[in-house]
């Protein structure tokens, strides 16, 4: 009963300090969530025939959107919404924060590869790729993100390996579609 009260009182005076304090309020008092089967929701996403794989998404994105830390989802938030009102650089900085509270969180990363390519700033973007696809390499936005930027840099045979590799994961993506046919296109001299 006193650790609940005691909890309590923390979380409204963080709440009146500010947004950040809260979140950290919240972060100690916070249960751990149970993470749903994700090789079963993966299995799932890679069926061309069906519906399910929709639902299989959208489990895998709200998974991945789940950062355990109220602190991280706040900074989350932030940076999308510099980067919605075009501040890159104000992105940067909220994305930077988060990746230093939450240096495991592979959505961090991918978000804050977005600001920096957003930004012009290619080689820390494709850094932060590579990171995010080390934490999670079945994170196709980051293997389709890295693969814009490849076809962009004129590596058309990365490009399109890293379309494909994307599109093994998740069959479903219109940009990476889209993407893998330009690229065949042009190795094959038609115009799209």
């Amino acid at each position: 009963m006193f650790h609940t009260v005691v909890a309590a009182t923390a979380l409204s005076i963080a709440a009146a300090l500010s947004p950040v304090a809260a979140a950290l309020a919240q972060d100690a008092a916070s249960p751990p969530v149970s993470a749903p089967d994700m090789d079963a929701l993966f299995a799932e996403l890679a069926q061309v025939e069906g519906e399910g794989w929709a639902a299989a998404e959208s489990d895998i994105l709200r998974e991945w959107s789940r950062s355990g830390s109220p602190v991280a989802d706040l900074l989350l938030k932030r940076g999308y919404g510099a980067l919605d009102a075009g501040d890159t650089v104000g992105a940067i900085g909220h994305l930077t924060a988060l990746v230093e509270h939450a240096p495991d969180f592979a959505p961090g990363w991918a978000a804050r590869a977005e600001a920096f390519y957003l930004h012009g700033q290619m080689g820390p973007a494709a850094a932060d790729l590579e990171r995010t696809l080390v934490i999670e390499p079945r994170y196709w936005p980051a293997l389709t993100q890295l693969a814009t930027m490849l076809e962009e840099l004129g590596s058309e045979g990365a490009a399109l390996s890293a379309y494909r590799q994307s599109l093994s994961i998740n069959p479903h993506q219109v940009e990476a579609e889209d993407g893998l046919a330009r690229l065949r296109a042009a190795a094959e001299g038609t115009p799209i």
